[in-house]
């Protein structure tokens, strides 16, 4: 069988054809192996030590990668011909990838009939592994009537077909593996039940396709038959970073002026006790905007890293970051990180319910990206996750794959007062609490960020935001990214969005989405924006929803409003309402007054 050629883009090395993906390419089915298989030689690293002090020990790495002309020592990728199992279009044999022929593999049956690789495998129900299905065990299993102890054993290996059949009717139960050495033949339709292949006696090898059986290694999960395409098979778990210059957080650096205090040790040798309540109010008389019961929470809680936020506090330095760059204004432009920031104010004429509420506006000149994948899971959004490097080499650090981009982008800075105000009324805590609690009830969602009211507000205009500017920056909307900044339970609350386009070329910095972060352009797009999401083709059905999107994660929000492409969304178009956001049935949103204003002066013009 001749190698397959097939040029990728560097990104898509990460998704769709990441490690441990199985893609179609010319009729193949291929999938990628761990990076402890990639040649090293031709890996450019990457650097970033803000994604990688998160990662924990290892490398970032670029997939190898070439340009031109493709040679026999051209550098390349590896990928696996998976499944094994294959069948002939002309004569309907099944046959198994096992060797070559004359020095060459064959991708041809003996009739001459093209090989096709069998539509079905098998994963771990909740586990890691992923396998061929045995189909010549599988087929000569079951209890049908008639089935004698001798067909059981039969030994006919070779003589496996994959049969159509009209007259059984449609869909898999017109499909079957016959063998013609016994007469034994199995529909695919008992393929698929639940736990099937546990009732047959199959079970989970405990290896990846690409690895070597290992002797001894058990599986205890047990096996299902699933679709070889089916988008289940392979959910990548992405982490990205900005390259920018390293912000503390403002209140981290209080933080440490608690902690840096003569006393402070007392506090903590007491705590709970007289003098600990003592001791901590005269360290918050010495520092400004510190109560004592702030000290002694910090006493309280030590040392113990907080798992939940090894990721959020990416956030926190980036949020830090783009405060320091809208404070200075005009950005002289040096290095990867270029923002120009302005202030905006009630006098440019536009509704206070907006510019009272949007602090200020920075516009990204130039932003560099790091993307790099952890790993992946299979089947169930809760299973384990696959690790991109399974670590032949012990002695070496693990490799992630990683991609850097260059983009530009809008930042917008919401008033932490007004959000503040909003989001402790009870109409709104009660409209998060539903999302919330369906977050809480559903395990592979807790991965994704808490929707608390300022990021479901936010969360909702960022989408409506990327849907506006899609018509008026150039770039198509799968294009645009988001970084949503809101937590208030962060050292420095947040409340801000990043819309930005991030490429592996000059696509991302084409200044197409910069010129409208402009004073005189980004508040009527913003305008335009909440006019789109103020009424739906949906409506009234999408505004008076509170149960649509995946497992219910979203609320008033739809495909004809609020949805946008799932690459350009953090938490896959989810934790979506448009009532926190505009308004409506006795909810109060967020913005809500401020298109209520502009048709106000509209009218009064008129």
């Amino acid at each position: 069988m001749e190698r397959i050629l097939h040029d990728l883009r560097l990104s898509e090395t990460l998704s769709p054809f990441g490690v441990g993906a199985i893609v179609d390419v010319l009729g193949e089915s291929l999938i990628a192996p761990d990076t402890s298989w990639w040649d090293h030689k031709y890996s450019r690293e990457i650097s970033c030590e803000r994604l990688l002090s998160r990662l924990g020990p290892g490398v970032l790495r670029q997939a190898p990668a070439h340009s031109g002309h493709a040679a026999k020592e051209t550098p390349h990728l590896l990928y696996w011909r998976f499944p094994a199992w294959r069948f002939c279009e002309r004569c309907t044999k099944l046959s198994q990838l096992t060797g070559r022929d004359k020095g060459r593999w064959k991708n041809s049956c003996g009739c001459g009939g093209a090989l096709v690789p069998m539509r079905y495998v098998a994963v771990c129900q909740k586990g890691s592994h992923i396998q061929d299905v045995p189909w010549f065990k599988w087929a000569h299993r079951g209890n049908d009537a008639g089935v004698t102890e001798a067909v059981r054993f039969c030994r006919a290996y070779k003589e496996l077909h994959f049969e159509r059949s009209s007259r059984r009717g449609e869909g898999l139960g017109a499909l079957s593996v016959h063998c013609t050495g016994c007469n034994r033949s199995r529909p695919l339709s008992e393929l698929v039940g639940k736990d099937s292949l546990h009732r047959d006696g199959i079970r989970c090898d405990g290896t990846q396709p690409w690895e070597e059986p290992k002797p001894g290694q058990i599986c205890e999960h047990r096996l299902v038959a699933v679709q070889r395409g089916a988008t289940g098979n392979y959910m990548a778990d992405h982490k990205s970073a900005l390259d920018i210059p390293e912000e503390r957080p403002r209140a981290d650096r209080t933080t440490d002026l608690i902690r840096g205090h003569v006393y402070f040790e007392k506090v903590v040798a007491d705590n709970g006790g007289p003098q600990a309540e003592m001791v901590a109010g005269w360290i918050a008389d010495e520092i400004e905007g510190v109560s004592a019961d702030d000290v002694l929470a910090l006493a309280a809680r030590g040392d113990k890293p907080d798992e939940e936020a090894v990721f959020l506090d990416l956030k926190d330095g980036e949020w830090a970051a783009f405060l320091t760059k809208l404070d200075s204004g005009r950005d002289p432009g040096v290095g990867d990180f270029v923002v120009d920031g302005w202030r905006v104010s009630e006098a440019q004429g536009r509704p206070s319910a907006l510019t009272s509420r949007l602090v200020s506006v920075g516009q990204v000149r130039r932003v560099r990206e790091v993307r790099a994948l952890l790993g992946f899971r299979r089947h169930d959004a809760d299973a384990d996750l696959v690790r991109a490097d399974l670590g032949r080499d012990k002695k070496r650090k693990p490799v992630y794959p990683a991609v850097e981009l260059y983009g530009e982008g809008i930042f917008f800075r919401f008033d932490e007062e007004r959000i503040s105000e909003w989001e402790v009324l009870p109409e709104v805590r009660k409209r998060a609490a539903i999302l919330a609690g369906r977050r809480d009830a559903t395990p592979w969602a807790q991965r994704l960020d808490v929707p608390e009211p300022r990021f479901v507000a936010l969360h909702t205009l960022s989408h409506l935001l990327i849907r506006r500017l899609a018509f008026a920056s150039g770039y198509s909307s799968a294009a645009l990214q988001e970084r949503i900044y809101a937590n208030s339970g962060r050292p420095d609350r947040t409340a801000g969005i990043l819309i930005y386009t991030a490429a592996g070329d000059a696509q991302g910095t084409l200044g197409g989405l910069v010129r409208l972060g402009a004073p005189d352009k980004v508040l009527p797009l913003m305008l335009a924006a909440l006019s789109d999401g103020d009424v739906c083709s949906n409506d009234p059905v999408c505004i008076e929803s509170d149960r649509q999107g995946s497992s219910q994660l979203n609320l008033s929000a739809c495909h004809g409003c609020a949805l946008v492409s799932e690459t350009s969304c953090e938490t896959g178009n989810r934790l979506l309402d448009r009532q926190l956001l505009l308004g409506g049935r006795n909810v109060p949103g967020f913005l809500e007054h401020a298109l209520d204003q502009v048709r106000s002066w509209t009218g009064s013009t008129t």
